[in-house]
């Protein structure tokens, strides 16, 4: 991923300023303020009193597509950090547009001279970009229906408007900031927030298409498929479990169609990473062994981890638990993989949201609130995965890009009848069975069977259980029960509640003083991952609040309270073909 960075409407238009924005957009503090999300090439441009920086990392069209983008006679200016997977399509709808560059970015401009403002919806792509119209020295910024792409916006006492990817980049130089919302536009004619993305699931009333597994089948390849969009060479992240592995199965079908392979290759690369013996690095092997890849795995030690956390938490920008600790292995891992030279990564984020994944799910107890669940979980991702997704790759110059939370795949799957998303292990369907079954293809296997349906392992978790343990035992020795007891006077807002929040918590605010920047930060209740409002759904999580996997009590194989589990048999599968279709309300009728 890209940075961006831009100052509109200050009321100093001088070459101080333009030095300080460069200074925003370069100054080095561990690695370059925003130089870290881009190292290929650094562009500012400036008009009257609006600044637009930008810090590429060049994945499609690296000779020719720098930023910032124009129109034909340079009065649209757009930077923008994303990729926009349709664009030869939209410039077939754009004859009588002349274009500067083969930059995927670049038809940004020429839509919004056909279609003003009221073009985004046409983007199928993840993105931030700010857009200067010189003609009357308006503005527009908008960021993808989900959030995969971070921003923030903040104000001056100026009067200015701020835009950037991450919070460094104004929190030092805005009176208020805050996090730009996904799926949201911000005009300055209007001077104001509009939705842009408002899809039917959006309300969160229950859906009811019925189950077809093909459907998803199709839908989750043609997601994969179009991310494989790249001049430079990628490859997947792989831990072994589901998602991921689905990610690096159809990615290898298809690899040897793909630009980059006619040019570095077609074998795909894979790479994981975990503590010595953990889960994921013997499953991401089995796996990359039955793909024929070429797997990478990077161990890392409990101290490793332990020693990277400060900087994490300046990366990511957070001080939740959950991201902090699953944000370091992929952090570690991330500097690793782009120092072999590849740029571009396949990551599995996303799906756990959309089919209700997580081991909590085990306890919704009715498919409405099985389903309101699975829409809160996607509204929030950009506080969550994906901005660990985003930030630990990009702290390295290394850009993840997220299949399982492409537009259309999410409206197929919101779609569906959420009875077919149900947990019910007494009928063999273990969580994600829907997708599990949707990929069980006896003629062809994507992948072995007891990949296909192994269990649900967070990623925090499935680097090593001894890597979350290990922090505890950490923060258990630099914080005192003295500084818990006043916990809520030091840190009134989202006040932690275990000494590893509160360790995690200095860090964030030695770096983020501002309040501003504290109230970025999610907060609430949490088991397993989940939202404060499914924590009701089982008394005994409220005295076992901790977002790993673990304390699913009664769900997890390995849980909190030392029980073993018997896992979940399946009865034998059948192909895609033979699979009863799953009506509303529990009707099943054989196609």
């Amino acid at each position: 991923m890209c940075g961006i960075l831009a100052v509109l409407g200050c009321t100093d238009d001088s070459q101080a300023k333009r030095v300080r924005v460069l200074e925003l957009s370069r100054r080095q503090f561990f690695f370059s303020l925003l130089r870290h999300r881009g190292p290929d090439w650094s562009g500012i441009y400036q008009h009257g009193d609006n600044y637009l920086a930008h810090e590429r990392l060049a994945i499609v069209d690296p000779d020719s597509g720098d930023q910032p983008l124009f129109n034909e006679d340079k009065t649209i200016v757009v930077t923008v950090n994303g990729e926009i997977y349709n664009h030869e399509e939209l410039r077939k709808d754009l004859k009588n547009h002349k274009f500067r560059t083969g930059s995927d970015c670049d038809v940004i401009s020429h839509l919004y001279e056909e279609h003003g403002e009221n073009f985004v919806d046409m983007l199928d792509g993840v993105f931030s970009f700010v857009l200067l119209d010189t003609r009357d020295n308006s503005f527009m910024v908008a960021r993808d229906a989900i959030g995969v792409t971070s921003l923030y916006i903040g104000w001056g006492l100026d009067g200015s408007v701020w835009i950037s990817s991450e919070m460094k980049g104004l929190h030092e130089d805005c009176e208020h900031f805050e996090v730009f919302p996904p799926g949201v536009l911000y005009s300055s004619k209007s001077g104001g927030f509009k939705q842009w993305y408002n899809p039917p699931w959006y309300n969160e009333s229950v859906p009811s298409t019925p189950y077809e597994p093909l459907a998803v089948r199709h839908a989750f390849e043609a997601a994969v498929t179009k991310r494989l969009m790249s001049d430079v060479p990628f490859g997947v992240l792989l831990s072994g479990g589901l998602d991921s592995s689905l990610v690096a199965s159809i990615t290898a079908r298809h690899m040897a169609s793909t630009k980059a392979a006619k040019r570095w290759g077609s074998q795909l690369h894979s790479f994981c990473v975990g503590l010595e013996g953990s889960p994921d690095l013997k499953a991401g092997k089995e796996v990359a062994d039955y793909l024929g890849t070429v797997h990478h795995e990077f161990h890392f030690t409990v101290q490793d981890g332990i020693d990277a956390v400060e900087d994490v938490i300046y990366h990511v920008e957070t001080y939740d638990v959950t991201t902090i600790r699953a944000s370091t292995p992929m952090f570690l891992m991330s500097r690793k993989i782009k120092s072999l030279g590849v740029k571009m990564v396949l990551s599995g984020e996303g799906s756990d949201e959309i089919f209700g994944g997580y081991l909590y799910f085990h306890k919704a107890p009715n498919k409405q609130e099985f389903h309101q669940e699975t829409c809160r979980k996607i509204k929030a991702l950009h506080k969550y995965d994906c901005l660990r997704a985003n930030k630990a790759t990009s702290a390295f110059g290394l850009e993840a890009r997220i299949p399982f939370l492409d537009k259309e795949f999410i409206n197929t799957v919101m779609s569906l009848d959420p009875e077919s998303k149900m947990i019910k292990p007494e009928e063999g369907r273990i969580e994600k069975w829907v997708l599990r079954r949707a990929f069980d293809d006896e003629e062809r296997p994507y992948l072995p069977k007891h990949i296909l349906y192994r269990q649900k392992e967070q990623f925090s978790d499935g680097v090593g259980y001894s890597w979350i343990d290990g922090l505890k035992a950490h923060a258990a020795e630099n914080v005192n029960d003295k500084m818990m007891s006043n916990a809520a006077h030091i840190f009134p807002h989202n006040t932690p509640l275990t000494k590893e929040a509160y360790y995690y918590r200095m860090i964030f605010e030695r770096f983020f003083p501002q309040n501003s920047a504290r109230l970025t930060v999610p907060g609430g209740a949490t088991v397993a991952c989940s939202t404060a409002k499914a924590v009701e759904w089982d008394a005994n999580w409220s005295n076992n609040m901790d977002p790993s996997g673990r304390a699913a009590i009664g769900v997890h194989l390995s849980d909190y309270d030392g029980n073993s589990k018997v896992a979940v048999s399946l009865p034998p599968p059948k192909t895609v073909e033979d699979t009863p279709m799953m009506m509303g309300h529990g009707v099943v009728i054989q196609t």
